[in-house]
């Protein structure tokens, strides 16, 4: 905030001040307890008061706060009443405690006044010309809540123009919750932000810690790369030396090849620059080798948490037999909202999104199953019907492998299936494909490197093991190394080029007391092997999985006995889980997908 010479003033108090004698008649209210003590209800007040006449007519005081070319005489036990800095002053073995006249250094000497003041009436005038001045005074002093009173002030004036300057003094002066609300702040309005001199202004040193932020929000990279380069060409003669430090804090192997080539690689800035074509050579690499990119991750390769999109649940199972409501969770907030409802409850149902839209799929409506298909427009945010599955499914899996999206196995109402379907978002209709080579529900289906997965699910009489991959090019299932364990209900998603099995029970459909599992395991596409990786707290089943940055979620799901709100992250770099915001309410089998920004 601007930084003015700050005008206090108590002048306009004294003149409706009276003298200390014209105290005397005032009504002292109160009441008498049963024991015959007499407690006044205003006696505090009328002291002060008392206190502050005398103050003003400089009467009885016994120190003059020197600052400047002001003198202010004054009472010790006020100010060590009101202030720990001058009670540590005055009560101490400390040569202040004894002189008659005090220098006070480094002190603005109209803050001085006005916070002298305030240690005689409890107010003081908090100004946007004067309140970091005023601040940093009432800190020095120890007057808490001055401190309090002019974070509060300066939180309600935050904007895009000051919040940058307003955060860096609150560091200074160890404000700590002003600095977090005014840190969020630029956060939040970071697009903004951008724009104001304060930002151009900043030294190199705070712009990397800037735009190092996991948490600006922003839409794409893009954004950082050009608030980046307005802020070196707003001084590029002073900040050229700085283009490889900062350069390296934008993650340019998020950015489209075409923005690379466009904007990075032709920049004639880092054409002389060794470790900014490092940087462009790095971001190349990974697009141009992605079968490479497991072991070309780093920092620069994990997307900002406001660019990796959002992620909704979809129905599932609860304590009301079954929700129709759809969550969102929003990452850089770290918080669940609720999004929309579906038209009516469905179970055990399939979901993808496929041009911009939500499809719903088959499932049961609590007495039959369902062949039909909705559709949820996130433009319009409205439900549409599609046609309708040739096969009724319950228990089946969704997904969407280059362009079109497939239902794959489930249950009819009467047998299991392997029968999948495909849908041409062109022409609108369902189509058969080649049946997978076992019939199954609530399998786990995944999409990795151009292939559908169907992962284990049961078979009527058993839990499976077995994993099998579609390729539409050859339109043929291909049976992969199976599972380690048998798992029925397991939650499937796709990290860093592997597939992971999560949870999941190993017992027949007809046994309720089915055993869950808490371990988790990996495929390896390349070597045709599974592993086992870190387990997750909880065993369940019935679990909410999908890939949201560069963590798996396991969401929800089921132990045997409740329905859990319990949601997981798994970081396959460090093969650790950590939990994050709970759901609203336990659920268990809903449908994931995550929805990009844009």
């Amino acid at each position: 905030m601007n930084q003015k010479s700050p005008v206090y003033s108590y002048a306009s108090s004294i003149s409706r001040e009276g003298s200390v004698g014209s105290m005397t008649s005032d009504r002292q209210e109160g009441l008498v307890r049963p024991d015959g003590t007499f407690c006044s209800s205003r006696h505090a007040e009328c002291s002060l008061q008392r206190m502050k006449s005398l103050f003003v007519n400089r009467q009885l005081t016994d120190v003059v706060l020197k600052v400047e070319n002001l003198r202010i005489p004054a009472h010790r036990l006020v100010l060590s009443a009101a202030s720990d800095y001058f009670a540590a002053m005055f009560t101490n073995d400390l040569r202040e405690a004894f002189q008659q006249e005090v220098e006070l250094q480094a002190v603005n000497a109209e803050a001085l006044q006005a916070l002298i003041y305030y240690c005689y009436t409890g107010e003081i005038d908090i100004h946007e010309d004067t309140v970091e001045t005023l601040l940093s005074t009432a800190n020095l002093l120890q007057l808490s809540e001055v401190v309090e009173a002019c974070c509060k002030f300066m939180m309600c004036r935050l904007n895009p123009s000051n919040c940058i300057g307003i955060c860096l003094f609150a560091e200074s002066q160890s404000c700590v919750q002003l600095h977090n609300v005014a840190y969020n702040y630029i956060m939040e309005h970071f697009m903004d932000v951008i724009y104001n001199q304060e930002f151009l202004l900043l030294p190199a040193d705070d712009v990397q810690k800037l735009l190092s932020s996991e948490d600006l929000n922003v839409p794409n990279e893009e954004v950082i790369y050009h608030s980046l380069m307005n802020w070196l060409k707003h001084d590029l003669p002073n900040r050229q030396c700085k283009i490889s430090q900062l350069l390296s804090v934008v993650k340019l192997p998020l950015l489209s090849p075409q923005f690379i080539a466009d904007h990075v690689e032709a920049n004639p800035l880092f054409r002389e620059d060794r470790m900014c074509q490092d940087l462009i050579m790095e971001a190349l690499k990974y697009h141009l080798l992605p079968e490479r990119r497991s072991m070309l991750q780093s920092p620069r390769t994990k997307p900002r948490k406001s660019t990796v999109g959002s992620l909704y649940i979809i129905g599932g199972m609860d304590g009301n037999k079954g929700s129709a409501s759809i969550q969102k969770y929003d990452l850089r907030t770290n918080s669940w909202s609720h999004f929309s409802n579906m038209n009516g409850r469905r179970l055990q149902f399939g979901a993808a999104v496929l041009d911009n839209k939500l499809y719903i799929v088959g499932g049961r409506d609590g007495l039959k199953t369902l062949n039909t298909v909705e559709c949820y427009d996130l433009k319009t945010k409205s439900w549409s019907g599609v046609p309708a599955m040739s096969t009724h499914r319950h228990g089946l899996g969704v997904g969407v492998l280059e362009g079109p999206m497939y239902a794959v196995g489930g249950h009819d109402g009467w047998s299991y299936l392997n029968t999948v379907e495909r849908w041409d978002p062109q022409s609108h209709q369902w189509s058969y494909v080649a049946p997978m080579n076992t019939q199954r529900s609530t399998a786990g289906i995944a999409i990795l490197n151009n292939r559908l997965y169907a992962v284990g699910g049961r078979d009527g009489s058993s839990c499976l093991r077995c994993v099998e991959c579609f390729d539409p090019h050859t339109n043929k299932w291909t049976l992969c190394a199976p599972m380690m364990k048998r798992r029925g209900g397991v939650g499937v998603g796709v990290a860093n080029e592997y597939l992971f099995a999560l949870g999941g029970h190993d017992a027949p459909a007809v046994n309720p007391s089915a055993s869950r599992f808490d371990c988790v395991e990996r495929y390896d596409p390349k070597t045709d092997t599974w592993t086992s990786v870190a387990p997750m707290s909880v065993r369940r089943d019935a679990i909410g999985v999908s890939l949201l940055g560069h963590k798996l979620f396991a969401i929800g799901g089921y132990d045997g006995q409740n329905y859990l709100n319990l949601v997981q992250t798994y970081d396959p770099q460090s093969n650790e889980w950590e939990e994050v915001a709970s759901l609203t309410s336990g659920r268990a089998g809903m449908c994931v997908v995550v929805i990009k920004n844009g």
